[in-house]
């Protein structure tokens, strides 16, 4: 794992200027004020989705490519030559048998490795992994064989999308939707919508991914029944809400949020417990934590910091993956109001919770530099977060 260069206004500042763009210029072609962009890139103003989103358009390039994708280390280059030859190999099983044991024991790792948020353990056990599940895959042609590989690709999706290399993470979800359709399963087909989703989130295309999480939930509630149609129908309305969440007429995001809020509510509900399959998260515990990031997406973060008022009961059900990012998620709306010091408290819990994301996050790694310009003084915990991190004050 590595750290990219740059947090994500810095990079705004940096890309502009690599085009020969001014201010004045970049501003008008993304319909956002002046003051504002330049608030950003001087570290002075978070950069929101909504505004990354504005400036990717303006200059042709993905939201990911706006957050700035991240570097590996050195020691770390291997793996992830590794993991890209395992990608092109996708119709290649190896020659030996391999037991339908070894794969469940090797995803049961994935899990918590995804769960506590431990992406250099995740590089290096994925490549052997993808071939070990292709291989099973093509020998057995069972359905749980194929879903098995699905699932492997689907921790690829999520290696990618934490480090914003948006040509693997399409390549993932495109090869873990061709795993499941060898013998399709509605909740397998339902989990690659869901992570397909994740791409167009990625990129900006957040109408897209909402068509798509809204036909996908359609499929779900006619092919499935009972807790699995509760869970297919949860992980995918959290998905929406957070496409939702991120559309540029906050009117209909807001419309679209509550719809996707609201069943998400009744069906966990109808689960009545939090559910973790396949590497995914799903009651209402989760739920709660998405709503907030979800009210503060909407520009309100007022809104989301009365939903943190409770949220400490909620987060100690949930994994450390999901307890930092909503850490980072609170810190975001501490800031938007004014909170420095509770910002920096967040930030300090959310990498305490989970330490590598403090170098992938983007929007923590934001808010990081945002406290820091606020702050123009030297303070002990902030630089320690800011070494942490990567970033430099």
């Amino acid at each position: 794992m590595g750290t990219s260069e740059r947090p994500p206004g810095a990079n705004v500042a940096a890309l502009r200027e690599e085009r020969g763009w001014s201010r004045i210029r970049l501003a008008h072609k993304a319909n956002v004020s002046v003051s504002l962009l330049s608030k950003v890139e001087v570290g002075d103003r978070a950069l929101t989705h909504a505004t990354a989103a504005a400036v990717a358009k303006a200059m042709g390039l993905t939201v990911a490519e706006v957050l700035g994708k991240v570097r590996v280390q050195q020691d770390d280059e291997e793996s992830l030559s590794a993991l890209r030859s395992a990608l092109r190999d996708y119709d290649v099983p190896g020659r030996n048998t391999v037991a339908e044991a070894h794969i469940g024991a090797r995803l049961e790792q994935v899990g918590q490795y995804r769960d506590g948020f431990e992406v250099r353990a995740l590089m290096r056990l994925l490549p052997g992994l993808l071939r070990d599940a292709t291989t099973h895959a093509y020998g057995a042609n069972s359905a749980q064989g194929w879903m098995a590989l699905a699932e492997v690709y689907s921790a690829v999706y999520w290696v990618a999308a934490r480090h914003r290399w948006m040509d693997m993470a399409e390549l993932a979800v495109t090869r873990q939707r061709w795993a499941v359709e060898q013998k399709a399963t509605p909740l397998g087909v339902a989990i690659a919508a869901r992570d397909r989703a994740g791409a167009y989130l990625n990129g900006g295309d957040y109408e897209g991914g909402l068509a798509l999480v809204d036909r996908a939930v359609a499929d779900a509630e006619a092919g499935l029944s009972g807790q699995e149609r509760a869970f297919a129908v949860g992980v995918l309305n959290l998905r929406g809400m957070t496409l939702a969440g991120r559309l540029a007429d906050k009117q209909e995001g807001r419309r679209e949020a509550e719809r996707h809020i609201s069943s998400a509510r009744r069906v966990s509900e109808e689960l009545g417990t939090e559910w973790n399959r396949s590497a995914m998260l799903f009651g209402s515990m989760n739920t709660a934590t998405h709503v907030l990031a979800t009210r503060l997406d909407l520009g309100t973060p007022r809104e989301a910091l009365s939903l943190a008022d409770g949220i400490d009961p909620v987060l100690a059900g949930l994994t450390p993956t999901r307890t930092a990012a909503t850490r980072i998620n609170i810190a975001r709306a501490q800031v938007d109001v004014g909170d420095r010091d509770g910002a920096l408290e967040s930030l300090a819990a959310a990498y305490g919770a989970a330490p590598q994301m403090a170098k992938l996050n983007p929007m923590g790694r934001e808010v990081l530099r945002v406290v820091a310009s606020l702050h123009r003084r030297s303070n002990p915990q902030l630089l320690k977060l800011a070494k942490l991190s990567g970033v430099t004050l």
